[in-house]
This record gives structure tokens, C-alpha cells and sequence, in this order.
């Protein structure tokens, strides 16, 4: 769809913009935004095919990764680390992973139900229209682009980060990918793990 390849752009340059504008108040390598950043209300549909509106995210932390199940590499990878990530810490952290398919065209309810369950089937795999996910996805502080084809088989660029989306339902932090020569963008699990933490026990609500 055309109207995602502008959006693409001005989401990376709102992006850009609040990275160079905020503080980080933490040793992490993480972008930390000293003033949480509330998410809209929104409505999606779940692997259960249930509706998921800006209440599920509250009572908890909430690391939100984009992606699509016919990714060949990014997603499959992202999702095996957050579910180590999600191990190390659900112990002593309340805590859901979702996974947002950004290509609702293929990734029907029965798909993404298949896929995440091979991960985590206490995962959260929500998907919706393009006017539903776009704004979203944008307050979230990442971004997607999606070509506008009749084929069945194509790509979709998506970001490689993760959002981090405290028990208030706002927008906390974004953890970034490892950029390595002849590799594809994926998060340090054991890196993310450190620098939750200390943000979670940071911020954390008395």
C-alpha cells in the first residue's frame, strides 16, 4: 500500500526526532523516554481470535515486537531470544511478549496461532487492518512498510526493535538491535534481560 511508504518516513523521522530530543537517565542501551509516551486506545485480534484493546497491556510489562510469519529470518530469530529474555524474567517480573504481524493479508487468525505457539503459547499474537495497526504500531515508536502486490510471496520491512510498554499501558523504551557485518539485525537477549531491569526496577509502580 503506498500510503505505508510515506508513513514509513515520517514515523522514522518522528523516531529519529525523539531519539535526539529525550534523556537517558539509565546506564542501558536502550532508548529511554524519561516521560512515558501513552498509547491511544486501539482494537487488534488475537492468535484466539478475541479482540485485544489497550487494556491488555496494563498490570504489566509489555515487550512488543513487530513482524510477519513468512519472514525468513529476523522474526523467527527476535522471537527465539524474547522467549529466553522471557524466561529469565517472568519469575520476577510480570510480563507479556507480543508479537504484532504487520502483513494481515497471509497472517490469518489459524496461521498466527500455529507459528507463535511453536515459541511461546502464552505469547500474545495480534494482528489487524493497516488503519488499525499503522497508528498504532507508529506510537509505538517503530515502523513497517508493505508493498502493494498481487503476488503471493514478498517481503516486509519492519522494524527489528522491540518496545518496551509499562503496566500503564505507555510506551517506556525501545531496545535496539545488533547491527553485525553479514548478519541481519536481532536483539541481545542477554543485554535486553540487564537493561529490563534496570529500567523495570527504575520505574517500577509502588
Amino acid at each position: 500500500m503506498k500510503y505505508l511508504y510515506t508513513g514509513f518516513i515520517a514515523a522514522l523521522c518522528i523516531l529519529l526526532s525523539a531519539c535526539s530530543n529525550e534523556n537517558n537517565p539509565l546506564d542501558v542501551d536502550a532508548l529511554v523516554y524519561e516521560k512515558a509516551k501513552p498509547l491511544s486506545d486501539f482494537t487488534l485480534t488475537d492468535q484466539n481470535d478475541s479482540l485485544v484493546t489497550k487494556a491488555a497491556f496494563l498490570g504489566q510489562w509489555n515487550l512488543v515486537f513487530l513482524g510477519y510469519t513468512s519472514c525468513p529470518d529476523i522474526c523467527p530469530l527476535t522471537l527465539a531470544k524474547l522467549n529466553n529474555v522471557y524466561k529469565n524474567l517472568a519469575a520476577d517480573y510480570p510480563l507479556q511478549i507480543w508479537f504484532v504481524s504487520v502483513d494481515p493479508k497471509r497472517d490469518t487468525v489459524k496461521k498466527r496461532k500455529l507459528y507463535i505457539d511453536y515459541f511461546n503459547p502464552k505469547f500474545l499474537a495480534v494482528s489487524g487492518e493497516h488503519k488499525d495497526l499503522f497508528p498504532f504500531v507508529r506510537e509505538l515508536g517503530l515502523i513497517y512498510a508493505i508493498r502493494d502486490t498481487d503476488e503471493d510471496e514478498y517481503l516486509v520491512d519492519h522494524s527489528g526493535s522491540v518496545a518496551l510498554v509499562d503496566e500503564l499501558g505507555s510506551v517506556r523504551a525501545i531496545f535496539k538491535p545488533e547491527f553485525k557485518q553479514g548478519g541481519v539485525p536481532i536483539i541481545n537477549s542477554k543485554e535486553l534481560v540487564r537493561d529490563f531491569k534496570k529500567i523495570a526496577d527504575y520505574y517500577r509502580i509502588n
